[in-house]
C-alpha cells in the first residue's frame, strides 16, 4: 500500500472514530436530575473477585450520609489529599493534567492520574472503568456537566458516598459502620483521615488489613494538611495524632474477601443500571442543606470562588469557625 493510500485509511479511521464519539456524547446521561437530593439510582459495582452487584445511590441505601451529616474533617481530608484545587477548577485541572504528563514522560509509563473529584463521581455513576480515549473524553464532558448543575458540596456528598473503601464496602456510611462500629456523623478527625487515607487502593496498597503501617502514615499526611488549612486547631491535630483506630475490631472483621487472593481483571465500578428517579419523600430523609460549621459550605460553591476567598473556607492557618 502506497504512503498516499495510508494516509487515507488512517485519515479515514480516525474520522470514523471522532463520529463514534460524537453518537456517544450525544446519548450521554443527564445529570440534572442529581440536583435532587431524594434522587436515587442503582449503578452496577464489581466486587474483588469481579463479580457484579446492584449498588444503590441515593437516601434509600441505608448506609447513605448526607451532606449534613459528614464531618467537615472528612470532606476536607478528601479535598486535600484528593483534589487540593477542588474549589478553583470546573471539573478539569488542566495543571493537574499537565504534571501527571510530564511525571509519566519521567517515568516512561502511566504513573499518575490527573482525575478531579467530579470526574471520579462522573466515572462511578456513569461509566465503566475502560481505560480508552472515548471513556475520558465523556468522563470529561459529564463532570463539566456537573459542574454547571452541581453545587461543590452536592458534588462532594456523592462522592463520598459512592466510593471504595473495603470488599464491597462503598461510601463513608458503610465504611465507618464496617472499620470503627460507628455513623459516618461520629468519625474523630484521625478515623476521617484514615478512610481518605484508604482511597488511592483500599484493595492492596492501601488495604488497613496487609499495610496498617503504611495507612496510618499517609493519614498522618492528611492530618498535617488539615492543620495547615487551619481545619483542625493545633490541639486537635496532636489529638488526633495520638489516637490509633481500634485495629483489634478491625481485624475482626477479616473476611474471605481478604484472606483469598483477589483477582483485579476487567474491574468497574461505575456500569450504569436503569435511569435516575426520584423517591417519594420518606421520614428517614434527611436535611442536607447545609453542611457542618467549618467544612465546604453547600449551595455556594459553584460561584467560582476558590478555597483561599470563600467565605466558608478557613484560611491557611485559620482554625474552623463555631
Amino acid at each position: 500500500m502506497s504512503v498516499k493510500k495510508a494516509g487515507i485509511v488512517l485519515c479515514g479511521i480516525i474520522l470514523l472514530y471522532a463520529v463514534y464519539i460524537g453518537i456517544s456524547i450525544f446519548f450521554l446521561p443527564s445529570v440534572e436530575e442529581l440536583k435532587n437530593r431524594r434522587a436515587v439510582m442503582t449503578i452496577q459495582v464489581r466486587d474483588w473477585q469481579g463479580k457484579s452487584h446492584p449498588f444503590v445511590v441515593g437516601p434509600k441505601n441505608r448506609d447513605w450520609t448526607p451532606s449534613g451529616s459528614i464531618p467537615a474533617e472528612m470532606k476536607w481530608a478528601v479535598i486535600l489529599a484528593e483534589d487540593a484545587n477542588f474549589y478553583k477548577h470546573e471539573g478539569i485541572d488542566v495543571k493537574a493534567i499537565k504534571n501527571a504528563i510530564k511525571y509519566d514522560l519521567e517515568k516512561k509509563r502511566l504513573a499518575r492520574g490527573a482525575s478531579t473529584i467530579t470526574q471520579q463521581v462522573a466515572k462511578n455513576l456513569f461509566l465503566s472503568r475502560e481505560k480508552t480515549i472515548s471513556r475520558k473524553i465523556k468522563e470529561i464532558i459529564l463532570a463539566r456537566r456537573m459542574e454547571q448543575e452541581l453545587t461543590k458540596g452536592r458534588i462532594v456528598e456523592l462522592y463520598l458516598n459512592v466510593v471504595e473503601l473495603g470488599p464491597m464496602v462503598h461510601g463513608i456510611g458503610h465504611g465507618a459502620r464496617y472499620y470503627f462500629g460507628k455513623s459516618a456523623a461520629e468519625l474523630t478527625p484521625r478515623e476521617c483521615a484514615f478512610l481518605a487515607a484508604m482511597l488511592p487502593g483500599p484493595r492492596v496498597a492501601y488495604n488497613p488489613y496487609k499495610n496498617l503501617g503504611k495507612v496510618l502514615k499517609r493519614s498522618d499526611m492528611i492530618l498535617r494538611l488539615l492543620r495547615g488549612k487551619g481545619v483542625l486547631s493545633e490541639d486537635e491535630y496532636h489529638q488526633a495524632l495520638a489516637e490509633i483506630p481500634n485495629v483489634g475490631r478491625m481485624q475482626q472483621k477479616v473476611d474471605k474477601t481478604i484472606e483469598q487472593e483477589p483477582v483485579f481483571k476487567n474491574l468497574s465500578s461505575g456500569v450504569k443500571e436503569g435511569e435516575v428517579h426520584v423517591a417519594p419523600p420518606a421520614e428517614s430523609v434527611h436535611p442536607v442543606d447545609r453542611a457542618p460549621s467549618g467544612g465546604p459550605a453547600d449551595g455556594q460553591e459553584n460561584k467560582g470562588v476558590d478555597a483561599g476567598g470563600h467565605d466558608q473556607t478557613p484560611a491557611v492557618g485559620e482554625p474552623k469557625q463555631p
